[in-house]
This record gives C-alpha cells, structure tokens and sequence, in this order.
C-alpha cells in the first residue's frame, strides 16, 4: 500500500477518534479562546477535523505528484472525504451548532452525486469533480471548522463565520448539485 492510501486510512480512522470527543462527555474543563470559552474536548475534536481535512489535499497532492494514483485511493479518498464530512455535520446537528435542514440537504447531494458517479462508472465513464464542487468543499471545511469551534475566535468581531459560510456552502452545494446533473444526464440516458 503507497504513502497517499496510507494518509487517506489516516483519515478515516481519525473519524471515530474526532466523534468520541465531540460526543463523549469528559471531564477536561473549558478553554479559553480570545473572548469565550469552548470545553476542551471540543477544541480537541476540531483539530482533529482540521487536521483530516488537510490529509484529504496531502494525499491527492502526494498520489498525483509521484504518479501513485491506485484503484484503491481513487475509491478511498471519496468515501473518507464523505464520512468525514458527514460525521462532523452530523455532530453539529448533534451539537445544536447546525440546522439539520442544511446538513440533509448537504448529504443528500453527497449520495445523489455519488450514485451518478456509479452509474457512470458502469458505462465506463469517470466523471471528475468540477469547480464548484471543489470551492463548495472548501467553504463546508470552513463552515465545520468554525462551528466545531463554537464560533468563539470569531464572535469578538461579531463575525459568524461558521454560519455565514455553511449558508455559503449550502448554496454552492445547491448549485453545484444542479450543475453536476445538467452536464451528466446523458448518463441516464444511455444506461440500460
């Protein structure tokens, strides 16, 4: 197994650790950040998220670079990014710190691209994440970091960046949803 598989593993074995302190109650108190306080097992399960959101650019940088694209990775590093994703919004919801209106909506284009992804598959074709989705990403990495940190760097300037970006993700994930099929229906089409 190459490096960039072994990152993208990484990544999903972080999930359980990033959920246990997110939903475990634990006794290690509150932290301080700038003007309010989070508990520490929060700040901990933020970094966490933080830290595997940035095996998923590592490892695809790593893979292209050195020319170490497999079959595996290419099914790996989707569905870690999937479940990472997911259990952090999930957790959110969990959290009361997300609409769970947003997170469905936000999943259910996740399974819905996915299952055009396989369908295409079938008929032999690949179909690459376009740039929308890519910035949609971006913005739900944003939207989750800061929301797993309960905003607190943010609120002294009065700045929900948590919300403001997970409206912003929500949109593009929206748009790019509607894009991603407008271009690919002809995958229903030929199917059989």
């Amino acid at each position: 197994m190459n490096l960039p598989n072994k990152i993208t593993i990484s990544r999903i074995l972080m999930i359980p650790i990033f959920l246990i302190f997110m939903l475990v109650p634990m006794p290690f108190g509150e932290i301080y950040l700038i003007n309010d306080s989070i508990p520490v097992a929060h700040f901990i399960g933020a970094i966490i998220f933080i830290l595997a959101s940035t095996t998923d650019w590592i490892d695809g940088h790593l893979a292209r670079k050195n020319n170490l694209v497999t079959n595996l990775g290419k099914f790996l590093d989707p569905l870690a990014d999937k479940l990472l994703v997911s259990a952090a919004l999930i957790t959110l919801v969990e959290l009361q710190l997300a609409p769970s209106w947003m997170v469905i909506v936000i999943i259910s284009r996740e399974f819905a691209v996915t299952g055009l992804r396989l369908v295409a598959a079938g008929e032999g074709q690949v179909m690459a994440a376009g740039k929308l989705g890519k910035l949609k990403t971006v913005f739900q990495i944003i939207a989750i970091s800061a929301l797993l940190l309960h905003n607190v760097p943010f609120e002294k300037y009065n700045i929900p960046l948590g919300d403001i970006a997970l409206w912003i993700a929500v949109v593009l994930t929206i748009i790019s949803g509607w894009e991603y099929f407008a271009k690919n229906m002809h995958v229903f089409k030929n199917s059989k």
